[in-house]
Formats: structure tokens, C-alpha cells, sequence
């Protein structure tokens, strides 16, 4: 397996070194991939601005999460963890809890698992009579409980009944409908060329590939050069998923394979800022990185909000983003074993006010 890059993909591209990181390269290779970065991405009408994007993720971009990157600014397309077209349709809590979304989300797309083309054609409609604006369906997820009901990646191997699939959604609604997926199966099942082709020829407004395998997981590095193939075999937009950490990493992304805007997932609860970060880096060359200070609104005002929806399970919630939030931040593991042991939300929300006051007392006394 290729792993690294020789700049094939166009001039002035940043190359990407044999650890999978991103060699920062010279002045002028920074500038021109920066300057390739798309301003603004059309799907079927839907104009997304920037031309980022949330990844799906469940458990993560439920309501609150989708509004709280929307507002630190250069998100241009959110998305709902991805929802059970079965669920969709037999229970209305499904519906509460997976499509709820607000007017301040737009422009938002919905995403949809499943393997009945009926079921998720009807599922698809539900989704366009609720506002959304695009479909979305899920062809990427390697979870075993997910694959083993053909669902997710589980469908790449069967390419026929993934056309029946776009013809029937397609055909059920008017919205832009669009797929996420991964390669293929595995390096010997790669079939995201065809699929996307496939796509493309039932009437798809865009796909978004992870360059990773269902048998990969997570894990190894994302292979740019299938999101690269993928961009030449069609017309419509292509969305580039997979190891993006940085704002460099974007450029770098784009200028290596063309896509037409790249989507977010793992580091977006790692690192909420990088949307923003992203849009600065495009426009001067630069970004800021967040202080302290910064970051502590950021986790108070996440909690916060978690807590005015309330939503159930907030607290586990705000236990399981502690580890993420309070990544990089000196004496975090203290603050994490106060999250961790905090018996409710308003508990919890007073531990972390209580660690930053603290800190933020003493950096204003040094200084």
C-alpha cells in the first residue's frame, strides 16, 4: 500500500510524509493550496458556505453539538448522527430524539442507515416533510452491530442492491440526496470509484468518501488518492473525508485530490475551533490558537446548553466530552476526575467554573 505522496495530484501541492502527517512545505506550496480551497460548495440548489462540513457521528452531533460548532463560526454544513430508516418510521421517539433540529441550523442534512430500499425511500420522506435540508445515506459506518444488519459499510459488497436503494430514495423525494461511504470492504474489495459512478448515474447531488476501508476502521491512514480517483470518475461534487487534523491538513486535502470541500468528524469535538481555524487559514495564512481563557468558555458554554435543552443523559454526555475538551489543558486530568465524580450536570458545571477561575486567577496575578 502506497503511503505517502509525491505531489502527483497537482502543482504545489503539501506532501504528505510516510507517518501520514502533513509536510508543511515551502511558502509558495502553502500559499497555492490555500488558495485552491473552495469558498462556497452547491449540492442540488443547497448552497454551503464554507465548504466544510460536520461529519455525522453517533453519539456527537446530536442538536446541541451541531448548534454549539455552528456558532464558533466556518461550519457550512452540519449533520444528524446517522438515524435507523426502521427507527425513522415504527417510533415517534426516534424521531424526537435523532431529527429534532432548529430554525438557526440551515442549512442541515439528515443522514439515514438501512438496507430496504422501501423503507428508506419512505424514511427519506419523513425527512423532507420535517425541513431538512438534504438527505443523506450512510454507507460508511464499520460498527458489527450495524454491518451485521447490512447496514453501513455492510452494503458495500452489494453493489445492486445499493443502486436499488438511490433509485427508490431518489425518486421519493425532491431534496438534495446525497452518500457517505467508505472505499470498500477491504484493500482487496475496493469498489469507491464504481459506487460513486453509480451515484452519480441514479441522480445523487454529491458523495463524501472516507478514504478508509470498513476493515480498517478507524485505524492506518486515510488513502487521499481513492478521494483523488473518485474526483476525476464524475461530475458532481466530491467531499473529501479522513485524517484531516488541521487547517493544513484541509488545504494540503483539496490540493491533492480536487475535491470540493471536506468534511470533519474526529477532531471537530477534539478541537471545535478547527472550522473557524480553517476559514482564517484560507483568508491569511494564519489562525488563531484558542488560550485558556477561550477554552474554557467553550466547555462551560457547551455544558451549559446541554443543560438548558434538557436533553437526557446530559451528564453522560458532558462526561464523555471532558476527555476531549480538556485535551492540551495543564491539569486537566484533575478537572476530568472532578467531571467524572460530579453527581449531576449543575455539579459538574461548577467543577469546571471552579478549575478555570482558579487558573485564571493565577495567570492574571503573574502577569
Amino acid at each position: 500500500m502506497r503511503k505517502f505522496w509525491d505531489n502527483s495530484c497537482g502543482a504545489g501541492a503539501l506532501a504528505r510524509v510516510p507517518d501520514g502527517t502533513i509536510d508543511a512545505g515551502s511558502v509558495e506550496q502553502r500559499t497555492s493550496a490555500r488558495r485552491v480551497f473552495p469558498s462556497t460548495l452547491n449540492i442540488g440548489g443547497v448552497a454551503i458556505r464554507p465548504a466544510t462540513v460536520l461529519a455525522p457521528m453517533a453519539g456527537v452531533t446530536d442538536t446541541v453539538f451541531r448548534r454549539f460548532i455552528k456558532n464558533l463560526g466556518g461550519c457550512g454544513l452540519i449533520m444528524t448522527e446517522f438515524t435507523s430508516a426502521d427507527g425513522v418510521l415504527r417510533n415517534p421517539k426516534v424521531r424526537g430524539r435523532y431529527l429534532h433540529f432548529y430554525e438557526d441550523e440551515h442549512p442541515i442534512s439528515a443522514q439515514l442507515f438501512g438496507s430496504d430500499p422501501r423503507l428508506l425511500a419512505d424514511a427519506a420522506r419523513v425527512v423532507e416533510n420535517l425541513g431538512f435540508d438534504l438527505v443523506d445515506l450512510n454507507l460508511g459506518c464499520p460498527a458489527k452491530k450495524v454491518v451485521k444488519c447490512n447496514g453501513g459499510s455492510g452494503l458495500l459488497r452489494d453493489l445492486p442492491l445499493i443502486r436499488k436503494i438511490f433509485e427508490s430514495v431518489r425518486g421519493a423525494v425532491k431534496i438534495p440526496f446525497t452518500v457517505k461511504f467508505r472505499a470498500g470492504w477491504s484493500d482487496d474489495e475496493i469498489v469507491c470509484v464504481d459506487l460513486a459512478r453509480m451515484a452519480e448515474d441514479c441522480g445523487l447531488c454529491a458523495v463524501a468518501l472516507h478514504a478508509r476501508t470498513r476493515e480498517q476502521g478507524y485505524s492506518g491512514t486515510a488513502r487521499w488518492e481513492w478521494i483523488a480517483s473518485v474526483k476525476q470518475a464524475i461530475k458532481i461534487p466530491v467531499i473529501g473525508n479522513g485524517d484531516i487534523r488541521t487547517p493544513e491538513d484541509a488545504c494540503a486535502m483539496v490540493a491533492q485530490t480536487g475535491c470540493d470541500a471536506v468534511m470533519i468528524g474526529r477532531m471537530a469535538p477534539a478541537n471545535p475551533w478547527i472550522f473557524r481555524q480553517i476559514e482564517q487559514y484560507v483568508d491569511s495564512g494564519s489562525y488563531v490558537q484558542p488560550a485558556e481563557a477561550d477554552r474554557y468558555q467553550m466547555i462551560r458554554t457547551y455544558f451549559q446548553m446541554l443543560l438548558e435543552e434538557e436533553m437526557p443523559g446530559a451528564e453522560g454526555k458532558m462526561k464523555q466530552f471532558a476527555s476531549w475538551f480538556t485535551h492540551g489543558v495543564a491539569g486537566g486530568a484533575a478537572l476530568r476526575k472532578a467531571i467524572y465524580e460530579a453527581k449531576n450536570g449543575t455539579e459538574i458545571l461548577e467543577n469546571v467554573e471552579r478549575f478555570f477561575e482558579a487558573k485564571l486567577l493565577v495567570q492574571s496575578a503573574q502577569s
